[in-house]
Order: C-alpha cells, then structure tokens, then sequence
C-alpha cells in the first residue's frame, strides 16, 4: 500500500512538473500571435530569433549557438535540440560524431564501441531560399514540437538523436516576410516583386556555393557541417514539389557522381523509403521519387549535394504550398501510381498549413529512422570514412564514362588482329557484355590510369595566393591539408617550403577528388536520337581547373617535411618583403596575381601613380607584358609593404626605370555595373567581387542607361548575363514581369525597367562612340548584334531554305562544363592570363569573326577554341562544332570599345582564372592619360 502510494505521488509529482514546464514554454500562437501555417501570415526572422531565445531559456532540451553573422550582420542561430542528458553531454557526442566521420587510426571494434555509445547527428534547416516560406516556418513547428511533447516517438527521439536546427537565411526571412506582411489586408498579401535579391549579393545562389563558401552564411553552415558536426543525416528544406504532386524527395534520379561510396547511394534510398512510408500511413499522398522530379545527385556545390562529398546522407525536399492557399492541379499522367509515385493525390485545394504539416511529418521520420537505427547511423559514416583512407592509400582505378570507353576500344582493337589469335582467346575469363576479360584488365589495371594517391600545389607558381584561397575552399570543407615544412622532392621534382599537400588516403576524399579531378558526366538523353536531359546544375565544376591553380598528381605513395594543418584551420599566403633600398626606382606587380590588383587600386585609391608596361622587359624577372609599375616614393613603399605581407604577393624592386615609350599610365575608371529591379545574381556576383578587390562601383539601372549623358557619367559600364535582350526578341528584356511603379514604394521605383533596342542600345552606342567601354558576358554579348558589329553566331548549321539555325541539342549541347581555350595574351585585355586556360563554359555564345574586320583591327579575338576535343570537366556533346570558334573578343566602336565574353568569367565568384579578363577593362591604361578624381 504505501509502495504504491509513492509510485502515485511520485507520477503525480512527474506530470505536474511536466505540465507546469510545458506551461512555461511559449507556443507560436502565445509568441507570433498566430499559428504557424495559419493562411496569409509569415513570421519575420526578428520574431523568429526572439522566439528560439525564449524556448532556450525555458527549456532543457535546448542549447542555442550563435554559428556566425550573415552577410546583412544579423546573428545566424543553430539549436540545438536532445534529451537534457545529452544537452549535459555535448561535447562527448560531438567528438564520437567527428571520430567516426574522419576514420582515423579506429580499429573496426573502436568504431563499434563509438557508435553504440554514440548518438545520430541529425542537421534540419530552413529558408534557404527565402520566398520558399514553408521552410523557415517548418523549422520553427518542428523545434516547437520537439521541445514541448512528451510522446514515446519524440522521447525516443530525443534520447538518441542530437538535433542540429539551422536557420540558413536569416536576411532572407526578414525581407521576404516584412514584404509579405506589409500589406494590411490579408487576401492582398505577396511576396512577388521583391525589391532586391533575398541573399545580399546572390539570392538563389546562396545554393550554389557550398564548395566554395564565399558567403558568411555559407562559411558559417559549412563549419558547422563539415567541421565540427559531422551529421551523419542532414535534411534540407526546398520549394516547390512538381505540378500534381506535393513534393518531391529521396531516392533521386540518375546520374549520381561516380566518386560516392555505394553506401551513400543505399542510404540515401533507405531513409527516402522511411520518409515515403511515414506519409502513406499518415493518409498524406503525393510524394514522388527518381523519374518524378528532375533532381540528381550528380552535382557538387549545393547545401543538401556538398555533404555526399562528406560521405552524409543528403537529403531533400521540394514541397508545394505557401501562406497563399491554392488548387493541387490536374496532371493527368500524376495520377496513374508508380514507382515514382506510389501514391498519388488528387486535385484539390491547398493551404499552409497542409504544407507545413507533412513537412513535420518527413522530419520525424528522418528522426525516428535516426533514433532506430543510431549506431548503423554511425557505423556507416565510419565505414565510408574507412573505404575511403583504403582506395587512397592503395593502388585504385576507379569506373567512369571514359574507362568503360577505353575498354570497349581496347576490344574493338583486338578485333584487327590475327583471327588464330583471338580464336584462342576467346577461350578465355568473359566478362557479363560477352568480351574478353583481359579487356578490362588492360584498362582497370593500366598503372598511368590509377587514381592519385595526392596532390602537390607547389608555393612557387605564379599566382600562389589564388592557390591558398583554393586550399582555404577544401579547408572550410572539413578536408585535412597538409603544410610542407622545407623543401622537399617528389618524383624528381623539387618543391619549396610552404607548398601544400592534399592526400587521397582520408575520409573526405570524395570531395577531394571532385575539387582536383575533371568530372565526367554521361551521355544522359531523353531517348536514342533524343534531345538532351539537363543535369540539376552544373555537369563539371573541377574547382582548381576554374580558379587556374597550378597543381601536381602523384600516382604513388610520397611523403616529405609535411605538417598536419588542423581542421578548419584557415591559411594565409606568406608575408612577403619588399626591399627598401634607395636606389629602388621603383617595384613590380605580376599582372598574373589577382591580389595585385587590389594592391594596384588602393595604390589609386591613395593616388600613387602606377603603370603597366605593354611589353616584356628582356632579362627582367617578373617583367611581363602587363605587369604594374609603381614609381619609388615613400607613400608607395609604405603601401606596398603592407599589401606584400597582408595580400601574399611578390613586389620586386627594380634599379631603373622602364622607358616612357615602354609603359602606359594607369587610370581609375568611372565604373557602372548594371542591375535590374528585384536584383540580378550574376550582378550581384559580380558586384561582390568588385568590393573583393576593391573596385568602387556604381550600381546602375535601365532608367539610368536611358536618360543618356552617359559618358559625363562613366567611363566603363558592365553588363552581366541576362542584362542584353536578344536581337531575336526586339524591345523585351529578359525581366518582363515588373510590377507597376504605384505597387511599390516610391524609393523603388527609379530601378524599374529593362534595357531595349529602341532607347537603351542607341544610348550605349553613343557612349562608346564618345570614347566609352562596355564589357558585356554571356548572353549580354548579343550587343554585338544589335550594334551591326561583323560578328555572327558560330554555332549554327545551313537549312535547306538557305537560312541558319541554332544547332539543336542532338546534335550540339554543353551544359555547364570547364574547356580548354587559347588567350592572347598580349592583347592588354587578356594580360596576366596564360596563352592556354580553362573557362566555365555553359552553352555560351561562340563567335565567327568577318576576316576583312580581324585584318583591319576592328575586331580583335581575345579567347578562341584550338581543338575539336575541348572538353576538360563535364559533357559537352558536339564539342568539335567549337573549332576554331571565337568565344571572346574586343571591337572598336567609335573613340570606345566593345568587350564581348561569350562564358561567365566571373561565375558565382568561382571562376579566379578569368578574373583578369574582367579586371583589366577596369583601367584606363592609354599613354598620357590622368586619374579621374
């Protein structure tokens, strides 16, 4: 009697502190006076914060983090959220989770033992994208959830996982919502014809740059990611399912990138299945998979695509619905189930909190799998780990589209020799395709075709502080580099001290080998004969080959004076000394570096004259065509001294100097880059990339262009991808759906409108004409056209009715992909740049240029095609049609000129080794000509 008198004051004690606990924590409706998916209301981040600070404070089941500062300066939170046993025990889980993820020196019974102690680290974030408003909203109903229920699930849930809460965007939140809630009736509420980019330089790129995190919200996720969690699951909410389905989600289309280990591909289905079974028995139809949606696993960049580099299972969502209600639509080939989708939904209406409900759902159920199946979780990301270290330290070939070729042209080269011969071997070990299998060994067992055991990025080639900003991008990626302590050799080769060191043999080396190595993407058509599946993004990316990083592959085991640099542990090139001797008359800058260019313009900045000689000096190192001189002062020797220790670059002091006739004065220019209401990203990259090497620039827009006087104003105006309407659409741009100038605020209204034929390209014209320069990108080069410039496409094929045509994708598509092109490098707009490079190149315009115009000098190639085979990471699918083609070159117009760049020279601030090619039209550089003040 009295026992159970003390279990029921002891349970009567327990719920009583449950409620009161529970009473204790606000819930969204008693916070943001709303629900959360209540139709026609979004939460701002500013109430978002609040609210995540107050469930900290209140509940035990959270630890807020302060994970770093948006590129708007608001603080960028992380809960996290676990049993407060394990809110206690952090640090522990914490360093099982990066033990396991990095597979060093753990015996497979260590790693047994780790993951049963252990617990599945799971990353959940939200509004990314910001106008996909249900996945801020999700983030806040799933935290809720998690700390105020007490069902057996959520307990479970809660003793075996550690749940990491991530806001992705939080500029994003405030703008979209603060715009939406504007408007004071509900019904009239939008978020369409946003003012601005909802990421304060890149909007949706914010997506695109998690290889390499130029962004502080990205640098932020990423330490948390790659550093110091390690999840094992990461989930990443996205917008908007396919029409007649709600969303979209694991497992996904082929291709899926060739360096995974097999293990992520099998646990990406495995918890797509768990996620697609929670739906269908909560009766929550329209979850599609695979052939259903267009998303692959191909591609490396994105917040949900970087972590299979990471051996973590990615995964992701792409839901319908808004605050907005709306109609599922009627597709009738949705309706007939699949193995796509198993289990359609009809059309009906749709509201928010629909969205919001099946999101919790896919949570939970990524959760629970977690909780069942903690120490498989942990077990794995260890195993892939392990696998990983053992292909890198081992002699290992690994499959692709090329060696599959190789094999079936080594067979298809048997077949001229003597018939005797292959009779006897056709006696021979068959392969499953019916050929010979010493084809395969020919191939697979060939030592030249090895993958790399490392790679060497010696610290004396040319531009070496683009080449640690390339060793910082693997570094923030969690990948373990290598820092040689003296000088060294390898394979006959000597390497200074201060070189870096990336190895094969670690956990990460997926990522590895996808940042060094080309990329090779299938064939991938819709049918024989048919047009081409577009990847999800790009098709090749090899990150060194982009930023022109001068780099070594070494195909055998090697060692030498390296030290370990520590995870996450960023890099600084070396300080550089300039000597200060008097008789210096003056110093050099290799036009080769990026940084110079930031020291040329504080130089400017400060008003110290600098000049760039037009021809190489005989005998004088580090004397190219191109390269700075700044005459000796003690402002300029001052400056340089700084720049040389901060920005890692060489200044050589020179005893004489060069010849007037032998350099020209460099200017600052008056620069204008265009932009567009509602914010254009390449501009927006570009205008990031200008504040990088400090470029003053003035932003820019159609009503700005069209009001004339353009040379009173400027002397050089850019013009990103997309800003130049085709000569194929007349007077529309590619930004027509504008709102009308009384539905937005007054303060916006001078940025409305878009750059036509009929006023803005005559207002261009005069100002070149008048002395003035343009320098246009991607598709914007078809200024060219619209000028009468004796220029046409190169990319074309002859009809019968004596016309040309675009070539159709059968026959010729290059989706975003890295080739291999020729610069003239002594033209002044090329200087820097090698005499052979590579691009990012993505079905970009190619040029034919008149004959009569390249002899007269009124159009110069700066960029050509010299090969029919110029494919180096990616697909590019009738690549001879590129042959001899023109892809960059400058015309006279008038006193001014035309910069035509077919690719994206500076895509998504990636691209470092064609910078220069945008850098150098930013200058003045004419003989006698005077800085603009």
């Amino acid at each position: 009697m009295r026992s159970k008198f003390i279990y029921s004051l002891t349970t009567f004690l327990v719920l009583s502190i449950s409620i009161c606990w529970a009473q204790m924590l606000p819930s969204p409706k008693e916070h943001f006076g709303f629900n959360i998916g209540d139709d026609y209301h979004l939460a701002t981040y500013t109430q978002t914060e609040a609210y995540f600070k107050k469930l900290a404070v209140a509940s035990d089941r959270v630890k807020l983090v302060d994970i770093g500062v948006t590129e708007e300066g608001r603080h960028q939170y992380m809960l996290i959220v676990s049993s407060p046993e394990n809110i206690r025990n952090l640090n522990r889980y914490k360093e099982i989770s990066q033990k396991l993820a990095r597979a060093e020196d753990l015996t497979e019974e260590q790693a047994q033992q780790l993951a049963s102690e252990g617990k599945s680290v799971i990353w959940i974030d939200g509004g990314l994208h910001a106008t996909e408003t249900v996945g801020a909203h999700q983030l806040i109903e799933t935290i809720w959830q998690l700390v105020s229920r007490n069902d057996p699930e959520t307990l479970r849930i809660l003793d075996h996982d550690i749940v990491l809460l991530a806001h992705a965007n939080p500029d994003g939140q405030e703008l979209v919502s603060s715009w939406y809630m504007r408007e004071s009736k509900p019904e009239k509420r939008s978020f369409e014809h946003l003012p601005r980019l909802y990421q304060k330089y890149v909007g949706h790129d914010n997506n695109r740059d998690f290889y390499m995190m130029n962004m502080k919200e990205s640098q932020n996720i990423s330490r948390q990611l790659f550093v110091e969690w390690i999840p094992q699951i990461m989930y990443n909410h996205h917008q908007r399912g396919p029409a007649g389905s709600v969303l979209a989600g694991p497992p996904y289309r082929d291709p899926f990138n060739y360096v995974y280990d097999p293990l992520l591909v099998t646990s990406i289905d495995a918890v797509g299945a768990a996620m697609n079974n929670r739906l269908n028995v909560e009766g929550k139809p329209g979850y599609t998979q695979r052939t259903g949606s267009s998303f692959s696993t191909w591609w490396n960049g994105g917040l949900r695509t970087t972590p299979y580099f990471h051996n973590i299972i990615g995964l992701l969502t792409e839901i319908i619905g808004g605050p907005n209600p709306e109609e599922v639509p009627l597709i009738p080939q949705r309706l007939l189930p699949n193995g796509a989708t198993p289990n359609p939904i009809t059309p009906q209406e749709w509201h928010f909190r629909q969205s919001i409900d099946y999101s919790v759902s896919l949570n939970y159920a990524v959760l629970d799998y977690a909780a069942r199946y903690s120490d498989e979780l942990l077990y794995n990301i260890y195993r892939m780990g392990k696998n990983s270290i053992q292909r890198g330290s081992s002699d290992y070939w690994a499959l692709s589209p090329k060696h599959v070729d190789a094999i079936s042209l080594a067979y298809k080269n048997d077949q001229s020799k003597d018939s005797r011969e292959k009779k006897s071997e056709s006696n021979g070990r068959r392969s499953p395709g019916n050929l010979p299998a010493k084809h395969y060994d020919e191939v697979l067992k060939n030592p030249d075709l090895r993958s790399p055991r490392g790679y060497i990025l010696p610290a004396n080639q040319g531009d070496f502080p683009t080449a640690v900003r390339f060793i910082n991008a693997l570094v923030q990626s969690g990948v373990l580099v290598h820092k040689a302590t003296a000088e060294f050799t390898v394979a006959d080769k000597t390497y200074p001290a201060g070189s870096y060191i990336v190895k094969t043999d670690q956990a990460f080396r997926p990522h590895v080998i996808d940042m060094f190595e080309p990329q090779e993407h299938p064939n991938d058509f819709q049918h024989e004969g048919g047009p081409p599946i577009r990847p999800y993004d790009a098709a090749g990316w090899t990150l060194a080959y982009q930023m022109g990083v001068a780099f070594d592959r070494m195909l055998d085991a090697f060692d030498g004076p390296f030290q370990r640099v520590p995870y996450g542990q960023l890099q600084s090139p070396a300080k550089q000394k300039i000597a200060s001797s008097s008789s210096a008359a003056g110093y050099l800058l290799r036009a080769s570096s990026n940084n110079s260019f930031i020291a040329v313009n504080d130089l400017l900045h400060a008003e110290v004259d600098v000049y760039r000689l037009q021809s190489k000096i005989a005998g004088t190192p580090a004397a190219d065509a191109g390269t700075f001189f700044v005459p000796a002062t003690d402002k300029a020797t001052t400056l340089l001294t700084k720049s040389a220790a901060e920005l890692g670059i060489e200044v050589t002091g020179i005893e004489q100097t060069p010849a007037n006739n032998a350099m020209i004065k460099v200017s600052p220019m008056r620069i204008a880059l265009w932009d567009t209401y509602g914010g254009s990203i390449p501009s927006g990259w570009v205008r990031w990339l200008m504040e990088q090497y400090h470029f003053p620039v003035q932003i820019v827009y159609p009503q700005d262009i069209d009001a004339g006087d353009l040379r009173k104003k400027f002397d050089v105006i850019v013009f990103v991808n997309r800003a130049i309407p085709s000569v194929n659409r007349q007077n529309q741009s590619y930004y027509d759906n504008e709102p009308k100038p009384k539905e937005i605020p007054t303060e916006y209204r001078s940025q409305l409108g878009s750059i036509t034929t009929e006023k803005s390209v005559p207002q261009l014209k005069q100002f070149m004409e008048a002395g003035g320069t343009v320098v246009t990108m991607g598709s914007s080069t078809d200024l060219a056209y619209h000028l009468g410039l004796p220029v046409r496409d190169a990319i074309v094929e002859m009809k019968s009715d004596g016309v040309e045509y675009p070539l159709p994708g059968t026959k010729y598509y290059i989706p975003g992909s890295i080739l291999r092109v020729n610069f003239d490098s002594t033209q002044p707009a090329a200087w820097g740049m090698p005499s052979e490079g590579d691009i990012y190149f993505n079905n970009s315009p190619v040029f034919k240029i008149a004959p009569d115009a390249i002899a007269k000098g009124k159009v110069e190639p700066l960029v050509w095609f010299s090969s029919s085979k110029p494919l180096r990471s990616g697909w590019a699918w009738g690549e001879a049609y590129l042959k001899d083609g023109v892809t960059a070159f400058v015309a006279s117009v008038g006193s001014g000129k035309l910069y035509a760049f077919g690719p994206e020279i500076t895509f998504r601030g990636q691209s470092h080794g064609t910078f220069k090619l945008l850098f150098n039209q930013l200058y003045a550089c004419r003989p006698g000509s005077t800085a603009i003040r």
